[in-house]
């Protein structure tokens, strides 16, 4: 068994050693590999923890107790031992919490790789599936199973934000240049390489939570204008009410007593009172997002504290530097200023507003940031996005060695082959790959065979390797090549009781839709499977051939999946344009036998009634 050296670098903690590992290049015994060293490295530090908690309960006595026995002798030896004491023990104890928190880190790495090692065994409902980006009228995620339980999308997600998500999902939704998906490929072979790197960037982006809410609201703060920078009076306010309102409490009693300094609370009132609604506004938009910000801190802080080569990853990191200091540090400001203005929220809160307009403040320091960092925020939130998304991909393509990326040909070129094209979320062990070839625009495979086998995996097959090369991903095939393609399919059409819409009449509008695309000149690649379904079958041969005929005019390509038979002839009559293809059944007796394997031709198998006699259904 090869073996490749490797070394996961310590976290939190750097009293411990780096441990060199030794990992095997199968995957399976990697990720058990690694989830045993995870799990040791976890319970010992869950350990010492549990050890130090009775430790810094002695220490806890002892000082109580050395403190009473210096009371004894001297208040003020005591009262200088408890300072001394209590900034030491605080120190202990911020110590042996960070031991938990450490522990805790290690258990996410642990369970990242348990996750990925169920990954390869086909079970991928602990990732997140994306249903929240389902939308109906798509060209093609709905049919492709892009988005919702045992898709696409979950299969790959390992994002660890809520915008590095809606990034993967936007990968997969849309269209970009061929330059972008070259410069993708090289990003995501890089990341792939990179073991230790994703999982320590999912593990410190797992001990966040947000809400994609809590992003739309800071950047519409960072749109708003300013309550207090560029207002002189209220600038000047922040620095003479707080000296008035001290100075206040030091003034001598035989000079104005007690019941008559409430008078100064009128100035600290009148600019209250003049901002606060403002500053409530502006304080719900920023609220939730100190927490996000520290998290993404140190997603970003891991960024920048690693190299990459390829020039889409360099040129994200890059975006992530401004000036003398780094990304990462900004952030972890604001986010500490957004804390410090939360603090309105206590129940103390009224006594810094009196006395030196806390909110104000606050309010002022964040103008502050947001006016230097104005342009900035957005620009690093799209490479901490991408960074996660691509991350993501790069998990995808080292779990995945034997799968190919694809060759993005030219636009002049309309090659469109593969070798060994198989459906990505079926097991390697059971997945049955096939060939095709589509040797020019304009050409259309007519796909016949029985019930069951394989037409629409095939169809399914195909177009999900359009969508991942179209990402940038690698695919689910020996060997790809296509131009830059956009994918339309027609395989499942449902009633819209919200629309009073029968399935054929949706299925028609579909239709409609993709016509339209080929009619543009779009470089489409269709997929429609059993068309015209809801009509009778004279109908719906005559419609199904004056739809391939419309699409061979309009140079369409694709594939069409058929029961019906007689549609073959027409490949005779456009032989440049048409190829009839097939997935046949052995039939013997009662027992059917399924290859999966496309062939040339129109389908000569029938099991349609062998499959209704087994179902109980008496049919003579």
């Amino acid at each position: 068994m090869i073996l490749q050296k490797n070394t996961i670098p310590q976290f939190h903690h750097p009293t411990i050693p780096p441990i060199p590992y030794l990992y095997p290049m199968n995957l399976s015994n990697l990720y058990e590999q690694r989830i045993e060293e995870f799990g040791a490295q976890s319970t010992q530090l869950k350990a010492k923890y549990d050890r130090l908690a009775f430790v810094r309960l002695l220490v806890f006595v002892a000082g109580v107790a050395v403190f009473f026995l210096l009371f004894s002798l001297s208040g003020w030896y005591a009262w200088g031992f408890a300072l001394l004491f209590i900034i030491a023990f605080a120190r202990f104890v911020m110590w042996h919490f960070s031991i938990s928190r450490e522990a805790e880190y290690y258990q996410r790495l642990k369970t990242i790789n348990e996750h990925e090692l169920g990954y390869l065994s086909g079970d991928i409902s602990v990732f997140e599936a994306g249903e929240s980006f389902i939308d109906a009228d798509h060209p093609y995620t709905v049919d492709l199973d892009i988005f919702g339980e045992h898709s696409i999308f979950q299969s790959i997600n390992r994002t660890t934000t809520s915008i590095g998500r809606a990034e993967l999902a936007e990968y997969l939704s849309g269209a970009v240049t061929r330059e972008e998906i070259l410069a993708r490929q090289e990003a995501v072979k890089e990341l792939a390489t990179k073991l230790d790197w994703r999982q320590h960037f999912q593990a410190k982006g797992a001990e966040g939570k947000e809400e994609p809410a809590y992003v739309h609201r800071l950047l519409d703060w960072m749109k708003d204008e300013p309550i207090v920078l560029g207002n002189k009076m209220l600038v000047a306010a922040l620095y003479i009410v707080p000296i008035i309102m001290i100075g206040a409490c030091f003034i001598p009693i035989d000079l104005m007593p007690w019941k008559y300094r409430w008078v100064f609370l009128f100035i600290p009132g009148y600019f209250l009172k003049k901002t606060m609604e403002r500053v409530s506004m502006m304080h719900e938009k920023t609220a939730k997002a100190e927490d996000l910000l520290a998290n993404y801190a140190k997603l970003i802080e891991h960024i920048e504290q690693e190299d990459f080569q390829s020039p889409k990853l360099a040129g994200l990191k890059q975006l992530l530097f401004v000036e003398d200091k780094s990304v990462s540090f900004r952030l972890k400001k604001l986010s500490n200023i957004i804390s410090q203005l939360n603090v309105r929220y206590n129940a103390f809160a009224l006594v810094l507003e009196i006395l030196g307009l806390w909110s104000l403040q606050y309010m002022y320091k964040l103008e502050k940031w947001k006016a230097a960092q104005q342009d900035n925020l957005e620009k690093w939130f799209v490479a901490l996005r991408e960074f996660d998304a691509l991350s993501s991909m790069g998990t995808l393509c080292h779990n995945q060695p034997d799968w190919a990326f694809p060759e993005i040909v030219s636009d002049s070129e309309t090659v469109f082959d593969g070798a060994a094209i198989g459906h990505p979320l079926i097991l390697a062990d059971t997945r049955v790959n096939n060939e095709l070839d589509i040797p020019h625009r304009g050409h259309i495979k007519l796909i016949t065979g029985s019930n069951m086998g394989g037409k629409s995996t095939f169809l399914r097959s195909t177009g999900l390797a359009i969508v991942l090369a179209m990402t940038g991903a690698p695919v689910c095939a020996r060997r790809f090549r296509v131009p830059l393609t956009q994918v339309y399919t027609s395989m499942r059409t449902k009633d819209a009781l919200h629309e009073s819409t029968s399935s054929f009449y949706a299925e028609l509008k579909r239709l409609q839709f993709i016509i339209k695309a080929v009619e543009n000149g779009d470089n489409i690649f269709f997929l429609l499977d059993e068309i015209l379904k809801g009509t009778n079958s004279h109908d719906r041969h005559t419609g199904s051939k004056a739809l391939i005929l419309q699409l061979v005019r309009h140079k369409g390509s694709g594939l069409i999946a058929t029961h019906d038979l007689e549609l073959g002839p027409l490949a005779e009559q456009y032989p440049n344009d048409l190829e009839n293809l097939c997935f046949e059944v052995e039939v013997n007796g009662d027992e059917l036998t399924f290859d999966y394997k496309i062939k040339k031709g129109v389908s000569q198998s029938l099991n349609a009634t062998i499959l209704m006699k087994r179902m109980g259904i008496e049919v003579e």
